[in-house]
Formats: structure tokens, C-alpha cells, sequence
């Protein structure tokens, strides 16, 4: 083999190894829910692939392009990609290094009965290729998020996901235009930045400067791509890691709040029961009381 061959063979066997790999979740009928962990970077040029089965898919870390027939878009932590079933699709890593997505597949028929009660039509595919931040969508994100043991708590979860999504996206408007790479790349060191320095002080100064924008400028792009401003963004992801927090460990709740960023325990609380509607302390209470059912189920059926 000649030394181009070999080079070629050695930088294919490392994009298999970036490559995204999945790992089962959940699982019944007509649907899966499998978690993606992707290492794909700038150096690594996008491929088609083809979606199998209707999808929805939550970004859990990392910012990426998804592109479609329908349009493109930059994905993030918190926006949720859609995929219609046999649609082909690109994702480029041009601006960042991975992500991890969780992502909920349905079977066509599962996916076309369900648009027919809540979409009016069995027919409906998407018309968008994502969705941003939304309300409605953080209490079923927290669940795909933190793992759900019992398998009818997992698909009441998933199919709760899917009337949201296709509520929402039923009602949305089409977007205007397609970003510039230009903008896409700036946001994306942006949402990167936040990313990783969500529990620290950030202001609208700092992030300008990371996009090399004005202020002004950068939160208009910011909020016509992501589709919230970089303090609802901010905000929203801080209230996520602390929620996963509640759910994983016995931290107290105050410093889950102050170690996720939050400087005002009692500001923390008010926020999050708009957004999760209920206390800190009752998402805990409720997951172990749902983690208890699972267990008392499971040991009833063996």
C-alpha cells in the first residue's frame, strides 16, 4: 500500500472513531429513545445520511449545522432537531468540536397516527428543521435528559414530546432566510463560550467580544438564530444542569443553585417553578417517588 493510500486509511479509521455512536435508552412499539455522542470537528467534512424514521432530537451539549431539503440551521443545547422519515440530512461540525443529542425515533405509522389527532392530518411532515427554546418542552427534556427506568414512563414521556413539538410546529411560521456561515460561526462561538462558562458572570460585552460583534449587532443575530436572547439562553441552561443536579445527587438545593451560576437562591426557586412548574425540592421528591414506583413494578413482575 503506498504512503497516500496508508494516510487516507488511517484518517478514515479516525473519523469512525468521531464518529457519532449511539446508545440504546428506551424502547417499545413503533419508537426508541438512543443517546448520540458525535466528536466530529472543523476538520471533519459532512457526509449525507438519511432518517430512517420520523425524529426528534434534543441537543444536549455542543453546537452543530443541520441541513435539509427544508432548510438549515445551527443546533444547540436546549433546540430540539426534527427529521422527517427518508429525509436525507447533513450535520458539520465546521466551528466546533461534538455534541450529544438524545433522540426519539418513531416508526411512520406511530409518527402519522399521532400528527392526525394533534396536527389535524396523518399526512404532516415538518416544515422546519428545528425547534428553539421553548417553555413547553422542559419538563419532557429534563426526562430524556436524566434517564427514565421504567419503560410506560418512557413512552408516555416520548409520545408527550411529540404532541408539544408537533403542536408547536403545526402553528410556526416558516422561517424568513437562511444564516450566513459568517454568523452561524460567530454564534456558534458564543453558545460555545456559554457552554462553558455558564456558572460564571457573563454579560452581553463578553459575548460581543467572543463573536467579534457590537452589542447590538450580536443580539440580533443571536436572537433571530437561537431564537431567545444569550441571557434567556444563559438562564435556561443553567436551570437545566441544575434540575439534572436535583435529579442525580443529594447536593443541597442552595448550592446546586450557586454552583450552577444562580447568585440569588430565592430568584433561583421563583424561576424555577415558572419554568418547571414546581419547587426544586418537589422535582426531587417526585423522581424518587418515580424511581420507587419503578422499582416496587419491576419487583412485583419478577
Amino acid at each position: 500500500m503506498g504512503e497516500q493510500a496508508k494516510e487516507c486509511a488511517i484518517k478514515r479509521d479516525e473519523r469512525l472513531v468521531r464518529a457519532p455512536r449511539g446508545c440504546l435508552m428506551a424502547s417499545g412499539e413503533g419508537w426508541s429513545i438512543t443517546e448520540f455522542t458525535c466528536r466530529l470537528g472543523p476538520q471533519d467534512r459532512p457526509f449525507e445520511e438519511r432518517h430512517d424514521h420520523a425524529t426528534i432530537a434534543a441537543v444536549l451539549e455542543g453546537t452543530f449545522q443541520y441541513r435539509t431539503a427544508v432548510g438549515t440551521a445551527l443546533l444547540y443545547p436546549g433546540a430540539f432537531l426534527l427529521g422527517n422519515a427518508g429525509a436525507c440530512f447533513e450535520c458539520g461540525h465546521q466551528h466546533s468540536v461534538g455534541d450529544r443529542c438524545v433522540s426519539l425515533r418513531l416508526a411512520l405509522p406511530l409518527f402519522e397516527e399521532i400528527a392526525a389527532a394533534v396536527a389535524g392530518s396523518s399526512r404532516f411532515r415538518f416544515s422546519t428543521v428545528m425547534l428553539p427554546l421553548m417553555p413547553q418542552l422542559a419538563g419532557p427534556l429534563l426526562e430524556l435528559t436524566t434517564g427514565i427506568s421504567n419503560e410506560i414512563a418512557s413512552e408516555d414521556c416520548a409520545l408527550r414530546l411529540v404532541e408539544i413539538v408537533l403542536a408547536a410546529v403545526a402553528g410556526a411560521a416558516r422561517p424568513a432566510s437562511a444564516p450566513s456561515s459568517r454568523d452561524l460561526r460567530r454564534v456558534s462561538h458564543a453558545l460555545r463560550y456559554i457552554e462553558e462558562h455558564a456558572d460564571e458572570p457573563i454579560d452581553l460585552a463578553d459575548l460581543a467580544a467572543v463573536a467579534c460583534m457590537s452589542k447590538y449587532h450580536f443580539l440580533r443575530t443571536f436572537r433571530r438564530l437561537v431564537g431567545v436572547t444569550p441571557h434567556q439562553f444563559l438562564l435556561d441552561l443553567r436551570m437545566r444542569r441544575a434540575a439534572i443536579r436535583l435529579c442525580t445527587t443529594s447536593m443541597p438545593i442552595a448550592a446546586i443553585a450557586f454552583d450552577t451560576g444562580f447568585g440569588d437562591l430565592s430568584a433561583f426557586n421563583a424561576r424555577f417553578r415558572r419554568v418547571f412548574g414546581m419547587s426544586p425540592g418537589q422535582l426531587r421528591g417526585s423522581r424518587k417517588e418515580r424511581l420507587a414506583g419503578a422499582g416496587r413494578a419491576t419487583a412485583r413482575s419478577s
